[in-house]
């Protein structure tokens, strides 16, 4: 089916990327056709109707995200843009990204294992030791500690991205507190309440299976395998960023959503203090980062964690999802090692492949990167969120420059990639079917097995021409369907 034959499309263009819904030949990809004659067929003032529906829903429910914009005194709470074109994902597409996903959080959980116990992959020379023991995320306090099934990583967040070919490539690895999973859930079930005919019809892949088991890994990591595990959500507060979706998990999963001050130490345990007076806890899913969770073993003046946690944990009476320490794995200059550990852990060759790095440690690769950063991205390796980021086709003079210098004094906090043509799909703005950059973040779930869940979140570059998906940077988000065909 031609684009050009209709005149909404008349000025969208879809050769200078790869474009998610259109060919090069401005046709439209199989699995896009469903989308694509609904969309087609509706007049401007449905369309307004369904975008004027979609935001009550959404201001009804709270589907909010705090932003910290530096100009503000105040955080911004607003609702996350959410664009109702979805994406689309053949099965034969899926299958690959999945076997792909458990494949790389296979050989990352083996990494985090292996540098808090024997260190094979140091001593063998694979990764340099003092990338791990000079890494800000490595927890000397987690050397030599039993695991619950050595699951170091219950929930990860694994960021692709695709090129003008249209190849998958992990962008990054999110391993400690990755968000992002109600605007999944609540995505899904705008869509199908607004677009119900449409949703049926494309036989979408469920993802309300994901929820439990997402509970289920939870449950597997219960200390002495307690048939029926206390398992709480442990949340820094109402002024977090995620707390929307901290909220939304707890209720989702039937569990208890509390703070470091509902929770005490007392003889190697931890204990939720309630109206029947203490009940153990014996899984904690905890959405703060490592050095806030006990003011005794990390950051003293935490208020938002538990004195003693560490020490319940050590004795085996409480889990924690995802473990401290796991953010050394998703240190953006480690992230480059993470092909040469699925060769070593897992003896097989990366089914996705990273975007190609420069260690700006290394002279060679710094001095390269130096010379061409007006072609790269470059990012502080201990940052997310789209923070600390040089976008050199993007950037001015000025701010090059400054990037140069900061590389310069401390080369060791910088990796640099080769920008990518992110691929590009529809969105609606204002009436009119417009591309805008996308990424796909995709979820792996490990207990007794690991599951991924089918779709993912895709983000959306709402700023023409930008490459920043990040909520916190202003992006959007669109509800992803695996085809069942």
């Amino acid at each position: 089916m031609s684009m050009a034959a209709h005149s909404q499309f008349s000025s969208y263009d879809s050769t200078s990327f790869y474009d998610e819904m259109f060919d090069r030949e401005r046709s439209v990809r199989p699995h896009y056709e469903g989308v694509h004659r609904l969309f087609s067929r509706m007049k401007p003032y449905e369309l307004a109707a369904k975008h004027a529906t979609l935001q009550q829903r959404m201001l009804e429910e709270g589907i909010t995200f705090t932003l910290y914009a530096q100009n503000q005194s105040e955080p911004l709470e607003r609702t996350i843009p959410f664009d109702y074109i979805p994406r689309i994902i053949p099965r034969h597409e899926w299958e690959s990204i999945e076997r792909g996903m458990k494949q790389r959080v296979k050989a990352l959980n083996a990494f985090i294992r292996d540098i808090y116990h024997e260190g094979r992959i140091i001593k063998d020379g694979v990764v340099p030791r003092q990338m791990i023991i000079g890494n800000k995320y490595f927890r000397p306090e987690m050397a030599g500690l039993h695991v619950p099934q050595d699951v170091y990583m219950t929930a990860s967040g694994i960021d692709l991205i695709r090129d003008e070919k249209g190849r998958y490539y992990v962008l990054e690895d999110n391993l400690r507190t990755p968000s992002g999973f109600s605007y999944l859930y609540k995505g899904r079930s705008l869509m199908s309440e607004l677009f119900p005919d449409l949703y049926l019809t494309s036989r979408v892949a469920d993802i309300e299976r994901s929820l439990n088991v997402f509970l289920s890994s939870l449950r597997s990591l219960a200390p002495s395998g307690k048939r029926d595990p206390f398992i709480v959500l442990l949340t820094p507060g109402a002024y977090n960023s995620a707390y929307y979706e901290h909220t939304f998990l707890a209720q989702q999963m039937g569990i208890h959503l509390v703070e470091g001050r509902d929770l005490v130490y007392k003889d190697h345990k931890i204990y939720l203090r309630d109206l029947r007076g203490l009940r153990q806890v014996d899984v904690i899913y905890r959405r703060l980062d490592d050095e806030f969770l006990d003011p005794l073993a990390f950051q003293p003046d935490s208020l938002l964690g538990v004195p003693g946690l560490m020490n319940a944990y050590r004795a085996g009476n409480v889990a924690i999802a995802n473990a401290p320490g796991t953010g050394v794995a998703d240190d953006k200059a480690v992230y480059a090692y993470v092909p040469d550990m699925i060769r070593y852990y897992l003896a097989e060759e990366p089914i996705l492949h990273n975007v190609p790095t420069y260690i700006l440690a290394r002279k060679e690769e710094r001095e390269y990167a130096l010379e061409h950063l007006e072609q790269l991205v470059v990012k502080e390796t201990s940052l997310s969120g789209g923070y600390g980021m040089l976008i050199g086709p993007a950037a001015t003079g000025k701010e090059i420059a400054a990037f140069a210098d900061a590389i310069r004094r401390d080369p060791g906090r910088y990796i640099a990639q080769t920008t990518m043509k992110l691929s590009r799909s529809p969105v609606m703005l204002d009436g009119v079917m417009t591309p805008r950059h996308v990424d796909l973040r995709a979820f792996v779930l490990t207990g007794s097995e690991t599951h991924v869940i089918p779709g993912g979140l895709t983000r959306v570059a709402l700023t023409e021409g930008s490459l920043v998906v990040n909520s916190s940077q202003g992006g959007g988000v669109k509800d992803t369907w695996v085809l069942n065909r």
